[in-house]
C-alpha cells in the first residue's frame, strides 16, 4: 500500500550541479513538502553540494532543518511583528519586510531586509530604505532581497527592477554587497554583474533545482485490488453504476497524499481555457481523469479519491494490471506526499 517516488539518483545529482554551475552562488529552497522528497532529505542534498545557505519556508521548517544542515538556514517566511516561533538557532536569517518588524526582531537576528517590487506581494517601499540606517544597529544585516515574478506580459526587463532596487539601497547609504533573488535566469544575473561588480547576488532556487529533471523522478502507485465489474453493477461510497463491463481497480494514494487536490492554475491562451472548461463539465457528470495510467493511457476516476486510496475503472476491452504491479502517475511534485523515495 504505497505510493512511491523512484529517484534516478545519479541523473539527479547531475542536473542538480549543472544548475549549480549556471548559478554560481545559488541558495537551494527547502520548503513546504520538500518538492516531494522532503526538506530533510533536501537539506542533506544541499550539503553535499556544497552550498552553505539553505532557504526555507517557515521558522518551523527552519527549527527542523537546523539538525540536518550545519550551514546557514535564511527563512522566506518574514518576520512578523508578535509571531510565535519556535527557539531558533544562531545559524538562522530571518527575512523583514516592514519597518515594524525590523523595530520587533529580537537583538543580534541575522536579518536579510526584503524590498517591495513588482510582486507587490510584501517588502518595504524604496522610498522607506532611509528609515533603515537608524534601526540597523541592533541586528546583524546580511543583505537585501528581491521576490521577482515568473511571468512579464508588459515585457519589463527584470534586471532593470533590481538595479533601480540596488541603485535605491545605494542612494540610500545603505550596503548592497549582498542581494537574494528569486526568479532569475542565468543571463540577467550575468547582466546584473555587469552593471553592479561589487554586488554578490544569490539565487534561491528550489523547482529548477530539484524537479529540473523530470525523467530523473518517476511517480508510481502500486495496485491493491482488481474487481471485474458488469454493466449497470453499483459501488462505492455511492453506489455509482459501472458504465460498462469492466474492472475497478483499486491504487495507492488518496486525498492523503494530494492525490486528486488541486491549487487553481493560471491559464494561458485559448487552448487552455478550452481545456479547461471541458474538464469543468465533465466534473459535474461525476467524470474526472486521473493521474494513473496504464498500458500508456491516463485512466478515470471510478469515484472520487479516498484518504489513502484511489479507485478507478477500467474498460472491459483492456487487460486489467495484476495486485502488486505498480502503476506510473503524474502529480505535482509540490502537492503530493509520497510514502517513500526509492533510490536506483
Amino acid at each position: 500500500m504505497t505510493l512511491s517516488l523512484y529517484l534516478d539518483t545519479e541523473r539527479w545529482r547531475a542536473h542538480q550541479r549543472s544548475v549549480l554551475a549556471e548559478f554560481g552562488n545559488l541558495v537551494p529552497v527547502a520548503k513546504g513538502n520538500g518538492y516531494g522528497l522532503g526538506n530533510r532529505r533536501l537539506a542533506v542534498e544541499a550539503a553535499r553540494l556544497g552550498t552553505r545557505v539553505l532557504a526555507v519556508g517557515t521558522p518551523q521548517e527552519a527549527a527542523e532543518a537546523a539538525c540536518w544542515y550545519g550551514g546557514e538556514l535564511l527563512v522566506l517566511a518574514p518576520y512578523r511583528v508578535g509571531e510565535h516561533a519556535p527557539p531558533l538557532p544562531r545559524q538562522v536569517i530571518r527575512t523583514v519586510a516592514s519597518l515594524a518588524a525590523l523595530r520587533a526582531v529580537p537583538a543580534g537576528t541575522s536579518v536579510v531586509i526584503e524590498c517591495a517590487g513588482s510582486m507587490r506581494r510584501h517588502g518595504l517601499a524604496l522610498d522607506e530604505l532611509p528609515e533603515l540606517a537608524g534601526l540597523l544597529s541592533e541586528v546583524r544585516l546580511r543583505g537585501f532581497a528581491l521576490h521577482l515574478p515568473l511571468d512579464r506580459p508588459d515585457s519589463s526587463d527584470p534586471v532593470a527592477e533590481v538595479a533601480h532596487a540596488v541603485a535605491a539601497i545605494a542612494a540610500a547609504g545603505l550596503p548592497v554587497d549582498t542581494v537574494f533573488l528569486s526568479h532569475l535566469g542565468p543571463a540577467d544575473l550575468a547582466r546584473l554583474g555587469q552593471r553592479h561588480p561589487d554586488t554578490v547576488f544569490h539565487s534561491r532556487i528550489g523547482t529548477r533545482l530539484w524537479l529540473g529533471d523530470t525523467a530523473a523522478l518517476g511517480a508510481r502507485a502500486t495496485v491493491l485490488d482488481v474487481t471485474p465489474v458488469a454493466k449497470g453493477d453499483r459501488y462505492g461510497y455511492r453506489q455509482h453504476k459501472a458504465p460498462s463491463r469492466g474492472h475497478l481497480l483499486v491504487l495507492s494514494g488518496g486525498t492523503a497524499h494530494g492525490i486528486g487536490l488541486t491549487a487553481p492554475s493560471y491559464a494561458h491562451g485559448l487552448v487552455a481555457r478550452v481545456k479547461g472548461i471541458a474538464k469543468a463539465g465533465l466534473a459535474t457528470v461525476n467524470r474526472s481523469l486521473s493521474p494513473y495510467q496504464w498500458d500508456g493511457r491516463q485512466l478515470w476516476f471510478a469515484e472520487p479519491p479516498h484518504m489513502q486510496v484511489s479507485i478507478l475503472f477500467l474498460p472491459g476491452d483492456r487487460k486489467p494490471p495484476a495486485v502488486g504491479d505498480e502503476l506510473p502517475l503524474n502529480v505535482r511534485h509540490t502537492t503530493t506526499h509520497f510514502d517513500q523515495v526509492v533510490d536506483s
